[in-house]
């Protein structure tokens, strides 16, 4: 038996179970094949002997980690902590887990970022709404570790990324809205280095240009609720529109409670407010809001098998997907 001071060896851990010293390797590999008999009967040895496996020593010798890094630009926005729930939970199935990594929006702060993130000798990385220089992309190659984008597209086709189909959502938008007989249409934008809201304003912008409607107010919220405040205060100062578009529900939620609460307007009756992600809160009844949804399990899904196939097979090709959302 070890000493409190010494550590628990898998070799103690067999010879109390009776198993070989490979067999408790393979109870505590993920992905590895053990039976349920010499799971239980290692499993039972390991806790009576406070054993613990050395996943950085297994790391050092397999040459995997089994983690991913993931960065994210901010989770005070509904859809980031829903996000990165559902990507730890679905890679802990598949065996991997997760280190996560707050970076603002700009590239230079993410070079840092992932300068880190490759120290912990990650297998793969996933930026959720982050953009990545193609600088930094091309170092992540050379160091052999694939990179996902979710929620951003970059021009050229260096990474793989997830995202809906921003356009398409912007444009139903406007056809939603102008099918409800809107004329003067607002639109609050995001932050403009970012992919989504550079796409969604397009789509939504060409939709209404096709009808021979033209936008009638335009104000920038850069994705944050303050800022967001202080643009609906602006578009609805003088002249203002029968409907807006928010870029997303985070802006949005603000949005309509400036209208309510500062300017004494009613939603939907003095006018329309239409945003995007589809956020828990958007289904509250006290905002009740209309949106376009993103499918967050599907992009979730699509985002880790491309990832995870990338780390099988580091030849296998960039992809762009685009979900439809709804």
């Amino acid at each position: 038996m070890s000493t409190p001071s010494q550590k628990v060896t898998s070799a103690e851990v067999a010879l109390r179970a009776g198993v070989s010293r490979s067999a408790v390797s393979r109870v505590f590999t993920p992905g590895a094949s053990a039976s349920k008999e010499t799971t239980r009967k290692v499993r039972a040895a390991a806790e009576e002997l406070g054993y613990r496996p050395n996943v950085l020593a297994r790391a050092m010798v397999s040459g995997k980690s089994r983690i991913i890094g993931l960065v994210v630009a901010y989770l005070n926005n509904q859809f980031y902590p829903e996000i990165l729930e559902k990507l730890s939970n679905a890679l802990r199935e598949r065996g991997y887990h997760v280190l996560v990594f707050i970076t603002t929006r700009t590239e230079g702060n993410i070079d840092t970022v992932v300068d880190e993130i490759l120290d912990y000798q990650v297998d793969g990385i996933i930026a959720a709404s982050v953009a990545m220089s193609s600088d930094l992309s091309a170092r992540c190659e050379a160091a052999g570790v694939p990179v996902v984008l979710f929620n951003r597209t970059q021009d050229g086709d260096a990474l793989s990324d997830v995202t809906t189909d921003n356009y398409g959502g912007g444009k139903m938008v406007a056809e939603f809205l102008l099918a409800a007989g809107h004329r003067k249409i607002g639109y609050i934008a995001g932050w403009e280095g970012a992919s989504t809201q550079r796409d969604r304003e397009a789509g939504f912008v060409e939709a209404l240009e096709a009808a021979r409607v033209s936008l009638h107010a335009r104000e920038i919220g850069n994705f944050v609720m303050e800022e967001a405040k202080a643009a609906a205060l602006r578009m609805f100062s003088n002249d203002p529109p029968d409907a807006v578009f928010v870029a997303n529900d985070h802006m949005a939620i603000a949005v309509m409670d400036t209208l309510r609460h500062d300017l004494m307007l009613c939603v939907p009756g003095d006018v329309s407010v239409v945003s995007y992600d589809d956020v828990a809160a958007a289904s509250w009844p006290a905002y009740d809001l209309t949106t376009v949804r993103q499918p967050s399990n599907q992009m979730v899904r699509e985002t880790i098998d491309l990832l995870l196939g990338k780390i099988d097979n580091p030849n296998k090709p960039k992809r762009r997907i685009q979900i439809k959302g709804r």
